[in-house]
């Protein structure tokens, strides 16, 4: 069996279309397809069902596929192994983070890792939703619940916390809310509720039932800078919200509580950019661990 064909395969269980396949890989459509094909002969059963729409798994697919990619992590494993701890660190790793994290907290510090490592690439990708490991959106995920499914290693990064904020001038202006229900008079921030992604980021009932903004934004940083315009009291992440003089908290004893995981696939976990990404990441996080709660 080619290790080739085996790339290939993953690559379009990935994907889930031909063309997108061949992008990814750096090779011609018609390669993808040929060599796929080859390897259906080979094990002399139809792994992809190719349709106009894309290219989804036969059951004898899902079945390889599991194979496909524990074979994938003993090559990676070994090609690790092999490497020794004097190569230089080099290719891209890609991280899919919520905006508030990716931006407000990692954003500033991944140049000090490409700093350390000039052969290394780091793509962020700060995103209000979901990314997919499977299909190799992002290398490394930062999560808000710990995955239940699929060939995923977690770890927990930090508890962090959330509360009620508003601007100065907003208060100045509407008054400082003394109960949850006081809050029901007040201009009020939020997300956008079918746009939530985890039920984990749906947590204005904490805070009131009756928590109805009038301004809804996917994304925290979004709904930070309304608050700090003085558009309401919106509901955001603590460790943004009070390195800013503009913000004062309001009724701080609601408080949420969640937590931030680091996702990888099986398969990378002993790739060594992408390990030594994620172990950057979660000392960096350690370091500053009280700015979180």
């Amino acid at each position: 069996m080619n290790w080739d064909d085996l790339r290939i395969f993953l690559a379009v269980a990935r994907a889930g279309q031909l063309l997108a396949a061949a992008r990814a890989l750096g090779v011609n459509h018609a390669t993808v397809a040929r060599r796929l094909s080859a390897l259906e002969e080979d094990l002399a059963v139809k792994l992809v069902d190719r349709r106009t729409t894309g290219s989804l798994l036969t059951p004898a697919g899902e079945r390889f596929r599991a194979t496909a990619e524990r074979i994938e992590a003993e090559m990676l494993g070994a090609r690790a192994d092999i490497g020794g701890g004097d190569i230089a660190i080099s290719g891209t790793v890609r991280i899919g983070a919520p905006d508030g994290f990716g931006v407000a907290f990692l954003a500033p510090r991944l140049g000090t890792l490409a700093a350390r490592h000039p052969d290394l690439t780091l793509q962020l990708v700060p995103v209000p939703r979901a990314v997919s490991l499977s299909r190799r959106e992002a290398d490394i995920a930062i999560t808000v619940e710990r995955p239940e499914h699929g060939r995923l290693v977690a770890r927990k990064l930090v508890d962090y916390s959330l509360g009620l904020y508003a601007s100065k001038a907003y208060l100045e202006r509407a008054g400082m809310p003394e109960t949850a229900q006081d809050l029901r008079t007040h201009a009020l921030v939020g997300y956008v509720e079918d746009l939530v992604y985890a039920s984990a980021l749906a947590y204005a009932d904490e805070i009131d039932r009756a928590f109805r903004p009038r301004f809804e934004i996917a994304s925290a940083l979004g709904q930070t800078e309304a608050v700090r315009a003085g558009a309401g009291i919106g509901i955001l992440h603590a460790f943004i919200a009070r390195r800013d003089p503009k913000l004062v908290p309001v009724l701080p004893e609601k408080r949420i509580s969640r937590s931030y995981w680091l996702v990888l696939h099986e398969s990378l976990r002993e790739m060594r950019r992408v390990r030594v990404v994620a172990d950057f990441i979660a000392s960096e996080v350690e370091r500053e661990r009280t700015s979180f709660t």
